[in-house]
């Protein structure tokens, strides 16, 4: 904007200096050449009466001299009664015009090499006309109009430069106030709740910024209810989480009691945790620092030492893979927690007894692929799986166990997809990326990326497939 408005400024200013600065570059040129042509007419007419009283040679010598010895005059008197012509100086004019001058009886100016001549007629004591001749060089005509112009450009430059200059105040006092609005925004959406911006500029912007500073209020304030209520409800979790630790520890001995107060443990933490995040002043929104995040392969034996014994009562087949070495990944060990233990509740709330599921984990140099498959019946409709899990809620299902798993991956800047496993049911495959990008990318870049993608994913499939 600010530049926009630089550039018609510009063009106006420059416009109106052609406008008229050209006018008066020629009006000054032909007042130069009046000028020239008014002291030509000046000389000749101080040789007028010395003519009207006499034609001799010497005479009129002296009186021209007089004139001006440099201004190149000349006289030329006709040939009379008993008298041949003379011509007195020396003569540029051609003879026919000084010849249709005397004849005419009026001056006239006439193109020589070198500028221009007045012949202007005289009438002597006898009745004859003779012609005075002034010579005019065109370095007399053209007399101060290169300065006169060099003044005009100087002033016309001026001019252009101090409407832009104007101008650019104008575009940074307009600019300005859109730059601190586009950067207020950046910050709050990088979670500076604080971002405000201030309310100056033009009109419209000035609204825009009590627009804005509005929005981030009902922000704040939507933000803090609902960190409220998230508290509130984990509060309201204390009392039966209460009656299960009780009901825990009153069972005794042995695994499946142990595993209960485990459980039992681990879910008093998530409401801590849950209940101290709340009441954050600030949400986590900035992304995990290097050398933060957890080890997959460490994280997946884990929940499946838990689930296992889950899974052996019924009588389910596990298979583990890919967990032999570390393998580093861009998320907090919760999250991936939490993210495994939803779909591995999926598996075990919506197959029956008896289904055989897997967790696969394979990495590469920019991305890691979890994979979650079961020999279950499958989802007739993923698309309508994964829109629960973005919230929109549906009859027997919240979608909160996908929507966890589909933020994790999008954190890192991956993503989740649901299709048909190797083993006959779902497979839900999470993808993380390790450097943070989007996996989908224009460009040649954005194409090497899926290359990649491609190449990951085709490699991981045949190391499904072999026994």
């Amino acid at each position: 904007m600010r530049w926009a408005l630089v550039r018609v400024c510009l063009a106006i200013a420059a416009m109106v200096v052609v406008a008229f600065a050209v006018p008066l570059g020629l009006v000054i040129k032909e007042m130069a050449r009046d000028r020239a042509f008014s002291n030509a007419e000046r000389e000749a007419a101080a040789v007028a009466p010395a003519l009207s009283i006499t034609t001799d040679r010497d005479q009129l010598e002296k009186v021209v001299a007089s004139a001006g010895a440099d201004s190149g005059m000349a006289v030329h008197i006709p040939a009379g009664e008993g008298k041949t012509a003379l011509d007195i100086g020396r003569q540029r004019a051609a003879g026919k015009d000084i010849a249709t001058v005397r004849k005419l009886g009026r001056a006239s100016t006439t193109e020589v090499p070198g500028g221009s001549v007045l012949l202007q007629p005289v009438a002597l004591s006898s009745g004859e006309i003779s012609v005075v001749e002034v010579y005019v060089p065109e370095s007399e005509v053209s007399n101060g109009v290169g300065t006169a112009w060099a003044v005009l450009a100087g002033v016309g430059l001026a001019l252009i430069v101090g409407s832009v200059a104007v101008a650019d105040r104008l575009g940074v006092r307009m600019v300005k106030p859109a730059q601190r609005l586009v950067e207020g925004a950046h910050e709050l959406g990088e979670g500076k709740l604080g971002a405000r911006v201030p309310e100056e500029g033009p009109t419209e912007l000035r609204l825009a910024a009590v627009a804005f500073n509005s929005m981030a209020d009902q922000v704040v304030q939507l933000l803090a209810n609902e960190r409220e209520l998230a508290a509130d409800l984990s509060h309201r979790l204390r009392t039966p989480l209460t009656v299960l630790r009780l009901n825990a520890a009153s069972l005794g001995d042995g695994p499946a009691a142990e595993q209960t107060r485990t459980a039992v443990a681990q879910l008093e933490r998530e409401v801590d945790t849950i209940i101290r995040t709340a009441r954050e002043a600030k949400p986590q929104t900035v992304a995990a620092g290097p050398g933060a995040g957890c080890d997959a392969a460490e994280v997946v034996r884990e929940r499946m030492r838990f689930w296992s014994a889950l899974a052996e009562d019924e009588g389910r087949k596990v298979r583990v893979a890919g967990v032999e070495r570390p393998v580093r990944i861009p998320v907090a060990r919760a999250d991936l927690v939490a993210a495994l233990d939803a779909l591995l509740g999926n598996v075990f709330r919506h197959t029956p007894e008896g289904t055989a599921f897997a967790v696969d984990v394979h990495n590469s140099e920019d991305a890691v692929i979890v994979l979650v498959s079961d020999a279950g019946s499958g989802i007739r409709d993923p698309e309508a799986a994964m829109a629960r899990g973005r919230g929109s809620g549906s009859a027997g299902s919240t979608g909160l166990g996908l929507d966890i798993v589909r933020r994790l991956a999008e954190s890192t800047g991956g993503d989740v997809r649901i299709g048909s496993s190797m083993l006959g049911g779902t497979e839900v495959r999470i993808w993380i990326q390790l450097d943070g990008r989007e996996p989908e990318r224009k460009g040649h870049r954005g194409a090497v990326r899926r290359r990649r993608r491609g190449r990951l994913v085709s490699t991981f499939n045949r190391s499904r497939s072999l026994p």
